[in-house]
């Protein structure tokens, strides 16, 4: 063949390659997801719980994709900024929402009307973690234990208070009352740092709040650690019973974040968020995390999260009705 025909049949299929790759492309690009940055949304401050399990998450899926993933916090008005945001946002998967029991279940039992339904409009990826609540006294408390708090309230119908520092915690106030029998009342505060303030100095009779914030305090003197409200003690605080040592089987509360996307997102998007959330949740160094925090990660995908999501609505919602909650 001469040379200047053996030139034009490169060219000729060279062009053809190139043509082919770029009509190629676009269908290419459409199956890399993600492909560009994701964002993630927390209705709480830098610091809170669900901001620590938030940047954790984002740093391990930025490890798995390649692509960047930044935190966003979006604080106030119980969390419906944040909500609004999320579901304002394309739905096309580079927006999640870090959410927790506040949110996602605790509202829905507490508000009249929601801007939003922490069900049908989100598409849940998965469980991250969830952090057993506990039980803190005044250091000045004449009982040393859950049977002495118990009796000493069963003895006092009406007169012993209990601080929280969100609605969450007041609704796990009313749930220890269920379960045990009492009638407690509850002393609201801003905040879980001005509720232990408050059980510090005595001006209320008990609070519960999560592991990290009680333990610097109860090593300090400030507060005495009752017990904790989860299945087994935690790796942080051996010393410290379950509820079912202590005195009160059956009784568990926890604080949990979990990983929404807008319910409008493709279904493929949302099972590859799924799929990652997932295998980050399972890695063994997740769980030695949550283990320095005395929290566990929770391993289960969307149904999982789906199913506990409305087991604990319902429950909240029982609680409400059941202490006679003032609905919001």
């Amino acid at each position: 063949m001469p040379s200047h025909r053996r030139t034009t049949l490169r060219a000729l299929l060279g062009a053809g390659a190139l043509a082919l790759g770029a009509a190629l492309a676009p269908a290419a690009q459409a199956q890399a997801f993600p492909s560009r940055t994701i964002k993630f949304v927390v209705p709480f401050g830098p610091g809170s719980g669900t901001d620590t399990s938030a940047r954790y998450f984002a740093k391990k899926l930025q490890d798995l994709t390649g692509q960047a993933v930044v935190v966003e916090n979006k604080p106030g008005a119980n969390g419906f900024l944040a909500v609004k945001q999320v579901l304002a946002a394309p739905a096309d998967g580079y927006t999640v929402f870090i959410g927790s029991n506040s949110t996602l279940a605790v509202n829905a039992a507490l508000f009249k009307e929601l801007p939003y339904d922490p069900v049908k409009d989100f598409s849940p990826l998965t469980m991250m973690m969830r952090s057993p609540a506990m039980l803190v006294v005044p250091p000045t408390a004449p009982y040393g234990d859950l049977k002495g708090l118990l009796a000493h309230a069963k003895a006092h119908p009406g007169k012993v208070n209990f601080g929280a520092g969100s609605a969450g915690y007041q609704l796990m106030g009313e749930l220890f009352n269920d379960k045990a029998g009492l009638q407690t009342v509850h002393v609201p505060f801003k905040s879980a740092g001005e509720t232990m303030t408050a059980v510090a100095s005595g001006t209320v009779d008990y609070a519960f709040a999560e592991v990290t914030a009680v333990l610097e305090l109860a090593k300090g003197g400030r507060l005495k650690i009752l017990a904790v409200a989860a299945d087994k003690r935690v790796a942080n605080a051996p010393e410290v019973p379950t509820m079912g040592e202590a005195g009160l089987p059956g009784y568990e509360a926890y604080t949990w974040v979990g990983a929404m996307v807008s319910a409008k997102t493709p279904a493929a998007e949302t099972a590859k968020l799924a799929e990652l959330f997932t295998s980050i949740s399972r890695m063994d160094e997740t769980r030695a995390f949550y283990e320095r925090l005395g929290a566990t990660p929770m391993t289960g995908g969307p149904a999982q999260m789906h199913d506990f999501q409305k087991g604990e609505i319902a429950l909240w919602k029982r609680i409400v009705t059941q202490a006679k909650v003032p609905l919001q």
